[in-house]
Order: structure tokens, then C-alpha cells, then sequence
């Protein structure tokens, strides 16, 4: 055995054991006897401080060694101990070393029988695709388990896995690495090197997103129009088809996702770059009319050019008639989701690409309407870094978030869910399907295709104060439902645990130490809500609401970090959540401009405001701010307008709407969130007409009287709930909220549950005249 060396992993008890844990590694004499060739040439994958001392033994023990390089290093001093050289790329980057693609086409050009590999190289010993590829060309791949100045110790790598004679190779437009096909679909096609997101096919896309043998495609024929009887354009159609297989640039269908049903369509930027003509528009167009026939949300892949040139007037008129089917499905109250990939520009940009009630992207998707080259040769401006990217969209409030490919089908499923759970329609004692962020989540996780549902009849449900011990739990075993009072939602079980209520309405005075009648405990109030380890909104959207999806954006200007806005999950309800946030440490205060909204706060809450009202979802509004931002900047781009919007609005949505004051609440920037079926503030919260500050700088010129300004004002909790403005207050826990967090959003948590539950019977028309009768009063 003095060819081989084997070295011990850990110590064992036996000899067998030793065998098991043992690795063979062989010398590169023995690696040049199991050679085919005479004098085998082997590609030396190393390039550092050892490259020049393993060509030499590799050349000592019989074999003709062959260096790699790049052009930036091809003057490297190891070079001379080579008899061949290969050049790898123009420039050395780890990638580079480790790609499959290059390091077995180098292999090839060298005519290699032996492949070995050191340093950056290494990852390639695992990598099937690349073993598999080298055994079918007669080469022998061996990994350095040791490199020393006298020793080397290699282990022969191998594969089970079949060379696949027609998998593709798909080479990176942004880093020019070559990776196998297989490979890429693993990571959702993207680059494993630089990370550059690969253009997806229609077909790559469904298959990555629905259900397993759910597509079901639509209108998959058509003939096609010349309007312009273009010279050319009849053969280059063909050639398109022939290049990709289709008949247009996009395909139109339906499906499931987690099995909630769906209507889809996709672009293909490989056919005319995704251009808009006839077609396409035709095609589009009827996808939304089927789907609003069919009662189908629509989700569709953007990828265009835009406008088709080769048939004019006629490729302009398809941004009219998708906008005018878009309008007849959303009319029908039914969801549309725009995803933009990479690149949408042009007529598509300005029509049913930025039309959906969500607009997602791909990870930095260019999006724009006129091309980059097209202004800087119109206005001859020098345009920003990152311009016209998805990120750019999302810095300036144009869509509502960025997600990566591999949350996309989670991120979708839950949107659906969302959207189904809140839109369908069920008469009572109807079995229906019980959609939760759970049951969802599950069916994503176990890959079952379909959200885990059950069915249920109406429970009918009394008021019990103290039920039977063990009864939900067995209710809940019987029902096969984890939790029946989140499954079933709050309208369909009492908010019991065990017997102990989870919800008590809270007493007017919540803290003694803060009531109503003690000198100047509104100063107290005010120094607590400003506390800087105070819970923000944030916290309690963390800690009450399940797969809450952040919307960004007022899609005109800017998203303002002062405002979180989204949906997700209270309990086994869908709600629309607006905060205004402070940031948890300095640095995301200053981002979030310290809870100061902006105008483009303000509209980025009112387009989510209507958005709820579409879609019939429950509004809650979390309110803690000094007031809204005062600023010339803001003044410039409409804050008093901006405010009066969200009031007049708000005065007549259409859905519950609930207010919680957590912290300060200053002035109109408050009021702007909270003219509200129910309001309340937690026991620590403050509400007033101005800050103390600017009340005492205004009424006495003295800033310093801040905290007799302050008890002027009546402004802590249980004073606020005195003078009749709010209906109630609520308890933080066995101290204030900083200090028992958890118990803060548990109280914050069940109040939002029963506002809720109290407000779901009445009809639109009862909600807003309660709300406006509400107000109407003081």
C-alpha cells in the first residue's frame, strides 16, 4: 500500500470501524499509473503561494502539468514551471477558479486526461454535473486533501450521477460565467457567481410557481395582424416563433399556488423583447375578462420593450384597451398582481404593468418609461447610479416591494390567501374551506399542493364565563384545528384559553399612579410615551400580526419611512395595518425622519385605506408621532392637502376602522389615522392639539413651561378618555409598556380582536354613519 496514504478521521474501537472512518488518498505517481495516457497532462487548478511547488511534483511524478491564468495575471512567476498554460478569463475572481463551464473547457483546450484540484477549485469536487461531465471525456478528477512542501495527498472524486448529453450550459449577462442548466434551476436561475437574476422562459416561470400540473393555458393560438403591412415583419414573426417555440410574446392561463386558483400571465422578453402589439394586447385583454367572468384574482409576469414599432397606432391602442379590461376586473373587486422582471419599459411601464392593487418586483429589474439612452440623448442629462431599477422604483414609492425569487411562491400564496379569505362570500350553515396564515404556510412547507382545509358548520356559541375545563381543547381535537378560535375567526368563538379570558375591557383608569385627578400626570404621560425603549409599531405588528406583507409607496413620489403599511393575519382574520413609526434605534429614527410623516406618508396610508375598502378588510391604525413633518419640503409637496385627504376619506370608508394611540399623538399628523369606528390609546400614550413644547412657545413664548403646558392640555390617557374622545384605554401590563413589552401587545392584541368582532355585523352604511356621528358629537 505505499501508494496510498491514509489518514485517520477521529479515533475508533475496531479495525472495522477504523475502515469506515479512514480516507484513501493517493500519491501522484499512483495518479499517473492509473492514467490512460503515457505522459498524461494534468490541469493544475492553483494559482497562490503553493501553485509553484505542486506543478513541480506533479511534473516529477510523470505527468506534463498545465497552469491556469487569467489575463490580469499572466505574468505570475508559477507560469514558468508549466509546460502548458490555459487562460481562464480576462480577470481572476474566486468564482471564476470554482465554474464548472471554464475549468473543464480549459481542461479540454489542454487536452487533459487528469484534473487537479486546489484552493478555490475545491468547491467543483462535490459538484455532480461537472464530475459527471468529466468522466464522459475520459478525465479523472482529484481534490489536495494536504499540501505541503514535501507531501501531497489527493482523493479521487467521483459521482453516481449520468452525464446528461442535452442539458444546457446558460452563460451570465452580468459576470460571463457559465453555469449548467440543472444547476441554475435549483437557484431559482440565479447567478450562483454575482447573483444576476437569468431571464426566465414562460414555461421556466410557471413551472417554478404553480402547483405541479395546474396550468391550464388559454387562447394559446392566434392569428397574427400587419396593420402596417410592414417590409419584413411576416418573417421575422417567424423567425421568432421558430427561436422560441411560441406564438407571442406572452402566454395566458390559469392555475394554483399552495392550491388557491389563479389566472396568470407571463411575458416572454425573449420574443420581440416582450414588445406590445396586437396580439399581446389582445391576449392580455382577455385573460382579465375570463378571470373576472370566473371570479379569478390575475397575476401577471411584465417583460416588455414596449410598443411593437412594426405596427404603430395600433400597438399604441393596446395600452388602452388592457387598461380598459384592468379597470372591469378591478371593478368586480377582484385582485390584480403586477410582477415587474427584468426589463419593463415603455408602454407596458405605462399601462397594466404599474396597474395592479400590488406591484411587486424582481431584485433590481430595470423599470422605466423612456429609455436610459433615450433621455440622456433627449435632455443630454447625466442620469443617476441605479436609475431605472427596481430599487429606484421602490425608493420613490412607484411599487410596493422587491422580492427575491425564492420567496416569491410564499409571498403569492399568502397574498391569495389573503385576498381569498377576506372577499369570499359564505351564507350561514355553508360548509366552506378555512383559510389561515397557517394553513397556507403548511401547504407551502409539506409541498401538498393546497392549503390544509377543513369544513365547518356554523358553532353556535354562548357567552360563557367560565367554560367547562378541557372543552375547547377537545372541540379543537375533534375539529382537527390547532387553534379554533383563530381558525374559525373572531366572529365564530369566544376568545377563551383555558378557561381564562384572553380580552377584559380595560378600566378607564388604568395606573393610579397616572390618573386623572394627580397634579400634572399628563407631563408624567408625556416623558413615558417619549421614552426611547418604548415598544414601536413595529414591535406590535411583529408580535400580533401573522405574515404581515409590507406595501411601500404612494406611487407618485417617494415612500415615506414614517408610515408601515401592509396586510397579514389577526388571528383568523385579514387586515390592513397603518403605523406611524418612530424606528427602534437611532438609526432607523433618522431614517423614519422620527415618526414625522410626510406628504407621501399620508398618501401612501390613504391609497392603502382604499385599497382595505376594495377588498372589504378591516383597517387598524397604530398612531405614534410629535405631528406630522414641518418642513418646506413638505409644504412644497402638499401636507395640509395631504392630511385633509385622509380625513375626508377616512370619514367615509366603507370598513372597520380602528384606532390605537401607542405612544404620542400629535396634532392633525395624528388625527390623520384616527378618525375611527373605535379609538384608544395604551395607558402611557398621549393625545393632544400640539406638542407641550409648541403649545407653550405659542400661547406663553416659553418653551421651558412645556409641562404646564401639559397639564393645561388634559393629554394623558385617562384624561383624553374623560372629555369623551376616546373609548378606551388600555392597560400596559404590570409596568409600563418598555418594561413588559410582551404583555403590552397581548392587551393591544385582544382589543383589536373585539373592536373588530363588535364593528363585523354592522352594514357599510351603519359604519360610516357611526363613525361620522361619532365625531359629529364633540
Amino acid at each position: 500500500m505505499e501508494n496510498y496514504y491514509t489518514y485517520g478521521r477521529s479515533s475508533v474501537a475496531s479495525n472495522a470501524d477504523a475502515a469506515d472512518a479512514c480516507k484513501v488518498l493517493y500519491r501522484l505517481d499512483r495518479i499517473t499509473e492509473e492514467a490512460p495516457a503515457t505522459i498524461p497532462v494534468a490541469l493544475v487548478m492553483t494559482h497562490g503561494k503553493d501553485a509553484r511547488t505542486v506543478l513541480q511534483d506533479v511534473a516529477s511524478a510523470g505527468m506534463q502539468p498545465c497552469a491556469v491564468y487569467t489575463e490580469d495575471h499572466k505574468a505570475a512567476s508559477y507560469l514558468r514551471f508549466a509546460e502548458k498554460r490555459v487562460c481562464l478569463g480576462e480577470k481572476y475572481s474566486d468564482e471564476l477558479f470554482s465554474n464548472a463551464y471554464a475549468v473543464l473547457g480549459a481542461a479540454l483546450e489542454a487536452e487533459a486526461q487528469v484534473i487537479l484540484l486546489c484552493e478555490e477549485a475545491l468547491p467543483l469536487a462535490t459538484v455532480d454535473a461537472f464530475l459527471a461531465r468529466a468522466k464522459r471525456h475520459g478525465i479523472s478528477v482529484y481534490a489536495t486533501e494536504d499540501v505541503t512542501a514535501n507531501l501531497l495527498g489527493w482523493k479521487l472524486c467521483e459521482t453516481e450521477r449520468d452525464f446528461v448529453e442535452d442539458e444546457h450550459w446558460c452563460t451570465c449577462r452580468n459576470c460571463k460565467l457559465t453555469f449548467a442548466e440543472s444547476s441554475l434551476a435549483k437557484s431559482y436561475y440565479t447567478c450562483p457567481s454575482c447573483g444576476t437574476y437569468y431571464r426566465l422562459s414562460s414555461t421556466q416561470r410557471i413551472n417554478d410557481l404553480l402547483d405541479m400540473d395546474s396550468f391550464e393555458e388559454w387562447n394559446a393560438t392566434c392569428t397574427e395582424t400587419d396593420p402596417l403591412d410592414f417590409p419584413g415583419y411576416q418573417e421575422k414573426l417567424e423567425k421568432q416563433r421558430e427561436k422560441t417555440g411560441l406564438d407571442e410574446a406572452v402566454r395566458t392561463g390559469s392555475g394554483r399556488i399552495a392550491g388557491l386558483p389563479c389566472a396568470i400571465g407571463v411575458m416572454e422578453a425573449g420574443f420581440f423583447m416582450g414588445s406590445m402589439g396586437s396580439v399581446v394586447g389582445d391576449k392580455v385583454s382577455k385573460l382579465f375578462d375570463r378571470a373576472t367572468e370566473e371570479g379569478l384574482p390575475v397575476i401577471v409576469f411584465c417583460a416588455s420593450g414596449g410598443a411593437r414599432m412594426q405596427e404603430g397606432l395600433v400597438s399604441l391602442m393596446q395600452m388602452a384597451k388592457v387598461s380598459c379590461a384592468v379597470e372591469r376586473h378591478s371593478r368586480a373587486g377582484l385582485l390584480y398582481i403586477s410582477i415587474i422582471t427584468d426589463p419593463t419599459t415603455g408602454g407596458v411601464t405605462a399601462s397594466f404593468a404599474t396597474q395592479g392593487d400590488i406591484i411587486l418586483a424582481e431584485p433590481h429589474a430595470l423599470i422605466g418609461f423612456a429609455g436610459k439612452r433615450v433621455i440622456q440623448d433627449t435632455i443630454r442629462q447625466e442620469l443617476p447610479k441605479g436609475f431605472q431599477t427596481a430599487e429606484f422604483a421602490l425608493e420613490h414609492g412607484l411599487i410596493d416591494a422587491i422580492v427575491p425569487r425564492d420567496e416569491l411562491r410564499r409571498t403569492l400564496a399568502q397574498l391569495l390567501a389573503m385576498h381569498r379569505a377576506t372577499t369570499s362570500s359564505v351564507e350561514p350553515g355553508t360548509p366552506t374551506e378555512i383559510l389561515t396564515y397557517g394553513s397556507v404556510k403548511d401547504a407551502l412547507e409539506t409541498g401538498r399542493n393546497s392549503y390544509n382545509h377543513v369544513t365547518y358548520g356554523r358553532v353556535p356559541v354562548t357567552e360563557i364565563e367560565e367554560p367547562e375545563p378541557g372543552f375547547f381543547d377537545a372541540l379543537r381535537k375533534k375539529l382537527g384545528i390547532p387553534e379554533l378560535q383563530e381558525a374559525l375567526g373572531a366572529r365564530d368563538a369566544v376568545a377563551f384559553s383555558d378557561g381564562v379570558p384572553l380580552y377584559k375591557e380595560p378600566s378607564p383608569v388604568a395606573d393610579a399612579t397616572l390618573s386623572s385627578e394627580e397634579p400634572n400626570a399628563a407631563w408624567k404621560s408625556v416623558q413615558l410615551a417619549r421614552n426611547t425603549h418604548r415598544p414601536t409599531a413595529i414591535y406590535y405588528i411583529r408580535n400580533m400580526i401573522d405574515g404581515f406583507i409590507e406595501l411601500h409607496g404612494d406611487r407618485a413620489f417617494g415612500d415615506d419611512g414614517a408610515i408601515v403599511g401592509g396586510i397579514g393575519w389577526l388571528g383568523g382574520q385579514v387586515v390592513t395595518v397603518i403605523a406611524e413609526e418612530k424606528g427602534e434605534n437611532l438609526k432607523e429614527r433618522i431614517a423614519r425622519n422620527f415618526g414625522c410623516p410626510q406628504p407621501e406618508g399620508y398618501r401612501k396610508s390613504l391609497r392603502l385605506m382604499r385599497q382595505a375598502e376594495k377588498f372589504g378588510r378591516p383597517i387598524i391604525c397604530l398612531v405614534d408621532t410629535q405631528g406630522a413633518f414641518c418642513g418646506a419640503e413638505a409644504e412644497e409637496r402638499g401636507q395640509g392637502n395631504a392630511i385633509a385627504e385622509n380625513l375626508q376619506a377616512m370619514a367615509g370608508l366603507r370598513v372597520p376602522v380602528v384606532s390605537v394611540l401607542l405612544g404620542e399623538g400629535g396634532s392633525g399628523g395624528a388625527l390623520a389615522l384616527a378618525v375611527s369606528n373605535r379609538v384608544a390609546m395604551q395607558e402611557h400614550a398621549v393625545y393632544s392639539v400640539l406638542s407641550p413644547e409648541g403649545f407653550a412657545s405659542i400661547l406663553w413664548k416659553d418653551r421651558s413651561r412645556a409641562a404646564e403646558a401639559a397639564a393645561v392640555m388634559r393629554m394623558n390617557a385617562n384624561q383624553v378618555y374623560d372629555m369623551g374622545i376616546i373609548d378606551a384605554v388600555l392597560a400596559e401590563g404590570d409596568a409600563p409598556a418598555h418594561e413588559n413589552p410582551e404583555q403590552a401587545a397581548r392587551e393591544l392584541r385582544h382589543y383589536l380582536k373585539r373592536s373588530l368582532n363588535d364593528l363585523a355585523d354592522l352594514t357599510p352604511d351603519e359604519l360610516v354613519a357611526q363613525r361620522q356621528e361619532r365625531f359629529a358629537k364633540f
